[in-house]
């Protein structure tokens, strides 16, 4: 009894200390500009400004942002679910020379850094003249989605049961049959997962968006808060800490809002897809 007790004193003042920045960054969104790194810091601003938010989102391009981010997202996440799982399902439940070397060689991807093939990728996206568009961004993940949602995909698919291929075989359906209609809706869970994973990531993306998209009217929300930091010329008016800190608290909440309806989805996928190996 004692030792759960402690643990969930850790456990709460661990809570206490993540949730700092965020009550800090809350607050600073409702206050004066002046009371922002008042020494000690105030996390409850006096008086609350709420025209701090109508007037961020009156300067910041947030719509344009957000179809920009939610282009490459809804891209991103729909080729990462159709080729991902079609290379899972191949390393998963077929038997064919050379698999086993061959997802090795996948695994191995992932020990590559993105900077190294940074340069090769953008001279290969210029040739190909796809530079401020979404392209780059999108197109890459619609050949296999990432070694990491393989391996995840296809140990999922491996805790499934091998009858189930078997009678859809039997019923006269072909392998992308099995896929579409047997394996992919016993696998909510794991595409759950990926759904999360894809959101969180190309949401707060920054580093490709920075590289690929050079105009305001294609930047991503991550790329136009930075921006709209330091530019005080006419594409955007200066900003306040106050707005800032309105601005990332807004861009804050759509993750929050996905993990929150999707938690048990991802959990349940998490648990089932380290079951076998």
């Amino acid at each position: 009894m004692l030792v759960r007790g402690f643990l969930y004193l850790v456990l709460a003042v661990g809570v206490v200390l993540f949730m700092l920045p965020v009550v800090w960054l809350v607050g600073g969104s409702l206050k004066p500009v002046e009371q922002v790194f008042t020494v000690p810091p105030t996390f409850f601003p006096r008086p609350l400004l709420w025209s701090n938010y109508a007037e961020a989102l009156a300067k910041f391009p947030f719509w344009v942002g957000l179809k920009n981010t939610m282009t490459i997202v809804v891209g991103v996440l729909v080729g990462r679910v159709l080729t991902a799982s079609l290379v899972a399902y191949g390393f998963a439940r077929l038997r064919f020379p050379g698999r086993g070397a061959l997802f090795i060689i996948v695994l191995a991807t992932m020990m590559i850094p993105y900077h190294v093939v940074l340069i090769p990728q953008y001279l290969i996206f210029r040739h190909l003249d796809w530079l401020n568009t979404v392209l780059p961004i999108v197109v890459p993940n619609w050949f296999g989605g990432g070694a990491f949602f393989i391996f995840m995909l296809r140990q999922f698919f491996r805790t499934l049961n091998n009858e189930i291929d078997e009678a859809a075989r039997i019923d006269g359906c072909g392998y992308f049959s099995t896929l579409w209609q047997v394996i992919l809706p016993q696998s909510l869970p794991a595409i759950g997962t990926l759904a999360i994973f894809t959101f969180m990531w190309e949401w707060n993306d920054f580093l490709a968006p920075l590289i690929y998209l050079n105009t305001p009217d294609k930047m991503t929300l991550a790329v136009a808060l930075r921006q709209w930091q330091f530019d005080t010329d006419a594409t955007y008016r200066e900003a306040t800490w106050p707005e800032l800190m309105v601005m990332s608290t807004v861009l804050t909440i759509p993750p929050v809002m996905v993990f929150f309806f999707l938690q048990r989805r991802f959990i349940q996928g998490v648990v089932i897809t380290g079951v076998k190996g």
